[in-house]
């Protein structure tokens, strides 16, 4: 029988979706699951991206231009310029989500055996992507202690080797929450200016960061434009996860020459989703500012509540909606697994995303869960409740 390849073999799980067949048992049983495990928003996707979907009147669905319409990127730039982003339409390539733009950005950056540095935990696909690139994920570690805030510099600048090509971010982060300060983020534009490297920032978060904390691009750092290059998805910020419309954006033209190159290879991004997402960008500010107050609310309450639970250790996110919680168990993967297959509170139990598998170091996060606060208010409060009491039953065995 043929075998699959090495790379097959390596590539991880998704800790967020590896669990799916116990939560489907578990709703077979009749149990209702919490899913606090997945960033699937609940907010209504915004109704003038979906009316242009019904309005759609076409006798042939056609390729678009590899890059994307070119109205959607010339409208996507003037949104950023808006947002105080010097960023032009030839700076973007549309991509078939943020994770498409991604595996863009690790292809046109680094060679098989390259490395990549990314402080941890960070969201569990890097390690994916990077496997289907033959790059090497570095770690260098934050920790719930200080907030999962940027380790200091000097621990990236002693994992900096000749393989070293990137240092990878997610701002606001993903599963942390962490929002990284104005200070933070000119250390690491020293640091990749000083060794010639590209410093990749996932910002699809951008929209939702609290406590009249500031979003700082890496595309608005002066001297950063050869150096920088930015992710970006319409997923979280209009709630059209099911687009799968992203994009590349970078002022380096080599950078975008060859993400060209990967863009023309996939053919082009897909249509129908371009047009919902071109129409998004008509979205009133009302919107936002009204999801990030309700998502403000869904923070504190979580919070709170976690924080009511014996043992329970929880950082409080700056921005985006997920944060990272450190349970008294000693395996937090056997804890998940076990809430959905063998216990219910009232015929309902919660579903978690183990954190271990947002690290590459091993043994690291054992004890930690990602939970998305993308629930209504009083369906986190019951989901808290339930995990209290499964924490109970659990640690009594």
């Amino acid at each position: 029988m043929p075998k699959i390849s090495n790379k097959g073999q390596q590539m991880p799980e998704s800790p967020i979706r590896k669990l799916v067949p116990y939560s489907e048992a578990a709703k077979k049983k009749g149990h209702k699951v919490y899913h606090l495990n997945i960033g699937q928003p609940d907010i209504k996707t915004p109704d003038v991206a979906l009316e242009a979907i019904r309005k759609v009147d076409m006798e042939v669905l056609e390729y678009s231009h590899s890059a994307g319409f070119e109205s959607y990127r010339k409208k996507l730039a003037a949104y950023y310029t808006t947002h105080g982003l010097p960023i032009n339409t030839e700076d973007i390539i549309i991509t078939t989500g943020g994770s498409e733009a991604l595996l863009f950005a690790m292809g046109t950056t680094m060679d098989q055996g390259d490395e990549i540095i990314i402080p941890e935990p960070f969201y569990a696909n890097y390690n994916g992507f990077s496997t289907a690139s033959g790059v090497k994920v570095v770690p260098v570690i934050s920790g719930i202690e200080t907030g999962f805030a940027l380790p200091p510099i000097a621990d990236f600048e002693k994992l900096i080797t000749p393989k070293t090509k990137a240092i990878l971010i997610c701002n606001p982060g993903n599963p942390t929450g962490y929002l990284y300060s104005k200070e933070e983020m000119q250390q690491l534009a020293e640091l990749v200016k000083k060794h010639d490297l590209f410093l990749i920032a996932d910002e699809v978060y951008r929209e939702f960061v609290y406590d009249g904390g500031t979003h700082y691009s890496v595309m608005n750092i002066p001297g950063l434009e050869e150096y920088a290059i930015m992710i970006d998805s319409v997923s979280k910020r209009y709630s059209m996860c099911g687009a799968r419309i992203g994009c590349i954006v970078s002022k380096n033209k080599q950078v975008m020459a060859a993400a060209m190159k990967f863009a023309q290879a996939r053919l082009s991004p897909p249509t129908f989703a371009q047009i919902a997402s071109e129409a998004a960008l008509d979205t009133p500010k009302s919107y936002f500012d009204e999801v990030s107050a309700e998502y403000l609310k869904r923070r504190n309450i979580l919070v709170e509540e976690l924080s009511k639970i014996e043992g329970v250790t929880v950082a409080k996110p700056k921005g985006a909606f997920y944060c990272i919680a450190k349970l008294p168990v000693a395996n937090a993967d056997d804890f998940a697994q076990w809430l959905l297959e063998s216990f219910d509170h009232n015929g309902e139990t919660v579903m978690v995303a183990p954190a271990a598998g947002f690290y590459s170091t091993p043994g690291a996060g054992q004890d930690e869960v990602r939970i998305a606060y993308v629930l209504k208010k009083k369906d986190l409060v019951r989901s808290v409740e339930i995990l209290k009491e499964a924490l109970k039953v659990y640690n009594s065995k």
